[in-house]
């Protein structure tokens, strides 16, 4: 990623992690089922997308369900390929 500095904020209500870039909103949703979060859907709009946005909310959702106790089903493609890219996440999936 370049030196574009994200807020992700944690949209509990929409039960996903969202950021705002150049006035476009990217997202990981997810759906919470009690001890497991099942990441369905990352949204990289085109205008914003090839920046690093996707891996940066994905690293961000992961850092939540390790922290919550949680374990991942990555229902979404890129969530699946990030989890084989970065070991260190490896012990969340189910």
């Amino acid at each position: 990623m370049s030196d574009l500095q994200l807020s992700i904020h944690h949209n509990k209500q929409s039960q996903r992690f969202e950021t705002t870039v150049d006035g476009t909103t990217a997202y990981i949703s997810y759906v919470d089922n009690g001890d497991i979060i099942v990441y369905n859907h990352t949204i990289v709009p085109d205008a914003i997308g090839g920046r690093g946005i996707a891996g940066e909310l994905t690293k961000h959702a992961l850092d939540y369900a390790r922290k919550q106790g949680k374990k991942v089903v990555p229902a979404c493609s890129y969530v699946a390929s990030y989890l084989q890219k970065h070991p260190e996440y490896r012990d969340l999936k189910i």
